[in-house]
């Protein structure tokens, strides 16, 4: 028997798991549901675990060692007349004891409460209101996301947004340049605008990527600038935002609002008639946004020549950034990689309920292309910009996907129907060509979605290196200042540079903690907006019980199949004891489930029928319609 120190996760069945990697490499040890019942998902334990009789780790004894949150959500219920607050199974395995001593308001059996974490009760904070969706407040509370800023970074953000534009700043006056901001319809925090200045004689054109100043009015140490690196993140869920920064300056006084002025940090690039970013400039800058447009308006004038009473400045500007576009589509295509704008679900907000019900599936315009194309290309040149002068800043970076993923991923694309010949090592070239011939795939974002998992995640360092995905030989996130921590610290940065500071040291140790903590808030943050994806997918479908829709495998597991409808985009899974022809057994070598009559990999296409519907668990229960070609026998 040995002991460590490691974290708790929870299966909603009440059983859990003890991740740890102080036995050489990442393990993780089975805990009985009896050993959870004093503890909280994340919660970092010490225990003795040994191995079974069938080699499974096991822990027991479990000490806690540090509470990971501070709050839960849950519903009150009343036993033997003492309340309770029934947690989230994914986040406790049990019932804690509410304590309402304190509460001052009304707390009543059913009622939906979120609550502070005490050594061994919950002290109810405040119950829902009516018109609050307890959905997502329990994936907020799941994931320990804020939904409330500190009173001091309140103020502080009220202070900032009321003060004028800094004029000791020098800054150089791109007021008199067209710039255009480039959104969704319900974008409210906009931080980046273009501008161009047309061709010249040797056909290059520059490109103006304004971005709003945010470390002008988020100082280091402050409150503001904690609560902001606290979050790292803004979070996105149906019908609602969970901002980085206080609505008055995320949405207010630093919005590259129209018609007015705004300070900016921006990159110049001078992009060659061959779409090569032959020169960059980064200063700072004053602007003022000529029109806020949309993706769809922007789309109409670039596809259809529809200006729709655009001014003939706009109009010519859009005009020149579909002449940037396609120049660095092409100088892309040179080098690889994948574009990342594609088909996605959306969900709306229902006008009689306020809850988010609506399915409203997205497909990328021209519009969307032209925005990533220049946001990627400027991203790329700042990184290039602070490389070659050493300064210290958190560089994106996406390791090369290990060298079985070229085999695995051609397995994969012949299922969808595709033979792209990866070769023995995927490349970005190649990788860049199978994106080509999918593009048009009604497959292609169940394609894409596997390809995502394939390739992993990115994540900061400190220290510059290839971002694969992109086929960048450096990447930084500079555009997004107003919604991510990362994107702040370039700017500030930046800002120092151009103040005539000089780093002594580029890879600085106390940075990369904080690129270590971004990079996991970013990920909680996106594993909270896949829950609530979930979770109103499972409310769109319930309408839905016992109709079929076409599918495609995306996940093949032990236990059954992941896949992704279609049309609507919308992910459920197959238990495998639900699919017809069974029993079934997991291939590890071909990544299959494979019957007595016929067998299931990823890619495939099927057929299947909505079965159930969990809301609370956000879970979309499929099964399996069976083709004559599926019960046919297999060799």
């Amino acid at each position: 028997m040995k002991e460590t120190t490691g974290s708790l996760s929870f299966h909603p069945r009440g059983f859990g798991f003890l991740e740890f990697d102080d036995f050489g490499s990442q393990a993780a040890a089975f805990v009985a549901p009896p050993e959870l019942n004093a503890f909280l998902a994340g919660d970092v334990v010490r225990a003795q675990i040994h191995r079974d009789d069938d080699g499974r780790w096991s822990a027991t004894g479990l000490h806690l060692v540090e509470r990971s949150r501070t709050t839960v959500f849950g519903q009150a219920v009343r036993r033997h007349g003492e309340m309770f607050l029934r947690i989230d199974r994914e986040t406790a395995n049990t019932d804690w004891r509410l304590d309402h001593t304190g509460f001052s308001g009304e707390l009543a059996e059913g009622d939906w409460v979120v609550g502070r974490v005490l050594p061994d009760r919950i002290a109810a904070l405040r119950v829902l209101r009516a018109d609050e969706d307890a959905g997502l407040e329990r994936i907020i509370a799941r994931w320990q996301l804020s939904s409330e800023f500190p009173e001091r970074a309140l103020e502080e953000a009220r202070i900032a947004a009321a003060s004028p534009i800094d004029t000791t700043v020098a800054r150089r006056d791109l007021r008199g340049l067209t710039h255009v901001t480039i959104d969704a319809s319900s974008t409210r925090d906009i931080d980046d605008a273009i501008g161009i200045l047309p061709a010249d004689k040797d056909g290059a054109i520059r490109l103006v990527v304004s971005i709003a100043d945010v470390s002008s009015s988020v100082r280091p140490g402050s409150a503001l600038d904690e609560e902001a690196r606290r979050r790292a993140t803004s979070t996105y869920l149906p019908g609602r935002v969970l901002p980085m920064l206080p609505p008055e300056l995320s949405e207010g006084r630093l919005s590259l609002l129209p018609d007015v002025d705004r300070e900016c940090i921006s990159a110049e690039l001078r992009i060659s008639a061959e779409g090569d970013v032959v020169a960059v400039d980064v200063y700072r800058s004053i602007i003022r946004s000529m029109a806020r447009l949309t993706y769809d308006r922007v789309a109409d004038f670039l596809d259809r020549s529809a200006d729709s009473g655009l001014d003939p400045r706009v109009c010519e500007t859009l005009t020149w950034c579909r002449t940037v576009s396609s120049r660095l589509s092409m100088s892309r295509g040179r080098r690889g990689g994948i574009e990342m704008a594609r088909d996605e679900a959306r969900f709306g907000i229902d006008a009689a309920t306020g809850r988010a019900t609506v399915l409203e599936p997205l497909r990328p315009t021209s519009a969307h292309l032209l925005i990533e194309r220049c946001m990627v290309a400027a991203n790329e040149a700042v990184a290039d910009w602070v490389f070659a002068r050493g300064v210290p800043v958190p560089f994106r970076v996406h390791d090369a996907p290990p060298p079985d993923a070229a085999e695995r991923l051609e397995r994969m694309a012949r299922n969808f129907g595709f033979a792209p010949g990866f070769g023995r090592v995927l490349t970005p070239l190649a990788l860049g060509a199978f994106d080509r011939q999918i593009q048009l795939s009604p497959a292609a974002p169940a394609i894409l979605s596997v390809l995502a998992r394939a390739l992993g995640p990115a994540s900061y360092s400190v220290t510059p290196a290839p971002h694969f995905g992109l086929a960048a030989p450096r990447y930084l996130h500079f555009t997004s200042p107003i919604r991510r921590y990362a994107d702040l610290l370039v700017h500030r940065a930046l800002s120092a540079y151009l103040d005539g500071e000089r780093p002594n040291d580029p890879t600085p140790p106390t940075l990369q903690s904080v690129c270590d903590h971004v990079t996991s808030m970013a990920s909680r943050a996106s594993r909270a907006e896949s829950d609530a994806h979930r979770l109103i997918s499972a409310r769109v479908m319930a309408d839905h019980i016992g109709e079929e829709f076409n599918a495609n495998i995306t996940g093949v597991r032990p236990f059954g199949l992941r896949v992704q409808l279609r049309d609507s985009l919308i992910v459920g899974h197959v238990a495998s004891d639900d699919i017809p022809h069974g029993p079934f057994t997991f291939s590890e070598a071909s990544q299959e489930l494979v019957g007595r009559s016929s067998r299931y990999s990823v890619g495939m296409p099927v057929r299947v029928r909505v079965a159930r519907a969990d809301e609370a668990s956000g879970r979309l229960e499929l099964h399996i319609v069976p083709t004559p070609a599926q019960r046919q026998p297999i060799d």
